[in-house]
């Protein structure tokens, strides 16, 4: 049965663990940082930190250029062609490419900044910060093309080291000092700028000595015809990261021009907190679109599509305990880790979970359409998911404010995922959603909202209810996999090959097993 797991999808599951474990430290030390940004300042300093990092966050996804899905879907689908020269050809584009964008990017933000602030935003205190983080564009620039060269060759380690890892963890220690000397709040900037440019010398130096091609960049871009041709493969790329960001960020930025900092500041606790629901996806499509990629190149559909059933599979298993805690507890989420100040983003927080939830239960289906190329049409369907979520923005963050924003948010992601779907079906016939998903899922919603209807209202949630919550929502999920028999065969051999390779004794846990099957 251990034969049922092909090497795709052990380079994939391989790869995402490690991707997911280094994910999830980056998140807690990121998290850990928004908390002491948010507690160090006020309701609108910290508003105004996240308008910051939301058009640094922009004006970084404009400077990748769209390499950073472009680069390792061009270098996997080479190697899968067994062509060495186009690979050596690519590495020197990837690098000049994102170099000069970077710092164009980082030029324009920094002249422009004043005009942003006081036109736009109408605060004046967004200026001075913007100019500090636009010295880091070039470096956030460089660092998403390194570690997409890496991930061409199926090496997640860079991703996971350096981006998800370090920078997270360089940002609080930053912080620290500024906090206990009580330095002006303008100095958590110079921390953010600190952090990322460490980061990135520390990748650099990295790459140069781990690459197995060398990265060449004596080879002129006007002397490389490589080099138009991943851009012209990347440009679209880029529109759907740009839309992408659009979507994701529509909501803060009009609610930063159409309500306040304080706003602002209220969402950007419910967001991240929800966020969190949709890590498996983002870390496993780290690895999965590249060798999605390779298989795409073999022309092994039937492979594919087995990968991207079962991979859906898992996301929501691990992911559905996390969404009942923040949809059920909202409140009791939001104030013990951002104060009761922040108790008004707790409806936010319960709306924006069930859009990422419903994300997940599509499956990886933007990373699978990248891998089969059909990237314009990826782009005309972001195009219309972001028009309709600044649309239904406009209509309701001012009656409704948080709220609308969220509301308008999970609109855009379900239509985003919808679309998604009927054209990965149309083209393999591969389908996220299978009885081995969906019989324990309903079982288990069931059971929870049950137990949640009859004794909501005799028992109180605090703090520290919410991880044994997160535990005893997996034990019921995962008994409603046992009695609903919901097992692949895949899902047997994964034990086994986790028992051959862990030298763990799992004789326990198979027993259980064949009494279900």
């Amino acid at each position: 049965m251990a034969e049922a797991l092909n090497d795709s999808l052990v380079k994939i599951t391989k790869g995402a663990g490690i991707a997911f474990i280094g994910s999830l430290v980056g998140l807690f030390f990121a998290f850990i940082a928004r908390v002491l940004v948010a507690r160090y300042g006020t309701e609108a300093e910290y508003g105004v930190f996240s308008l910051v990092f939301v058009i640094l966050s922009i004006c970084a996804t404009v400077a990748a250029l769209g390499l950073d899905q472009g680069v390792p879907r061009s270098i996997a689908y080479a190697r899968g062609r067994n062509d060495s020269e186009r690979i050596r050809k690519l590495i020197p584009s990837s690098v000049q490419w994102g170099l000069i964008a970077g710092i164009s990017l980082g030029i324009i933000l920094f002249l422009t900044s004043e005009i942003l602030a006081t036109r736009i935003f109408h605060d004046v205190a967004l200026a001075f910060p913007l100019k500090i983080c636009a010295l880091g564009i070039p470096c956030f620039s460089l660092k998403n093309v390194f570690v997409s060269i890496f991930r061409g060759f199926d090496d997640i380690k860079p991703t996971v080291y350096f981006q998800n890892v370090l920078r997270p963890l360089l940002f609080p220690l930053f912080l620290l000092p500024v906090i206990l000397l009580d330095l002006p709040f303008l100095d958590v900037y110079y921390a953010y700028l600190g952090s990322l440019v460490l980061s990135c010398v520390a990748l650099i130096f990295y790459a140069i000595k781990r690459l197995p091609v060398p990265i060449g960049l004596g080879t002129r871009l006007s002397a490389n015809p490589v080099a138009r041709e991943l851009l012209l493969f990347c440009l679209p790329l880029l529109g759907v990261a740009v839309l992408h960001l659009i979507i994701a960020w529509t909501d803060s930025l009009m609610l930063g021009a159409l309500k306040t900092s304080t706003d602002v500041g209220l969402y950007n606790a419910a967001h991240p907190l929800a966020q969190f629901i949709s890590t498996p996806v983002a870390t496993m499509a780290l690895i999965y679109m590249p060798v999605a990629s390779g298989l795409s190149a073999e022309g092994s559909m039937p492979e594919m599509r087995r990968n991207f059933r079962l991979l859906t599979k898992w996301l929501c298993a691990a992911t559905l305990p996390l969404f009942l805690v923040l949809f059920l507890f909202p409140e009791t989420v939001v104030s013990f880790l951002f104060g009761a100040g922040y108790l008004p983003a707790a409806t936010a927080l319960k709306i924006l979970s069930i859009g990422y939830i419903i994300t997940n239960f599509f499956g990886p289906n933007g990373a699978t359409l990248t891998a089969l190329g059909e990237v314009r049409f990826i782009m005309w369907a972001t195009l219309a998911t972001a028009v309709l979520n600044v649309g239904l923005n406009v209509i309701l963050i001012p009656p409704f404010g948080i709220v609308g924003a969220a509301i308008a948010s999970v609109a855009a992601m379900a239509l985003a995922n919808l679309v998604g779907y009927w054209k990965l079906y149309s083209l393999a016939k591969a389908q996220p959603l299978s009885k081995n998903l969906l019989k324990p899922t309903l079982a288990s919603l069931a059971l929870v909202f049950l137990f949640q209807f009859i004794f909501g209202d005799f028992v109180t949630v605090v703090w520290w209810m919410l991880p044994l919550l997160f535990i005893l929502y997996y034990g019921i999920y995962g008994l409603a996999i046992l009695f609903t028999r919901s097992f692949d065969q895949e899902d047997i051999a994964m034990l086994l090959a986790v028992e051959r390779r862990a030298g763990v004794n799992l004789s326990f846990l198979k027993r259980i097993l064949r009494r279900f099957l």
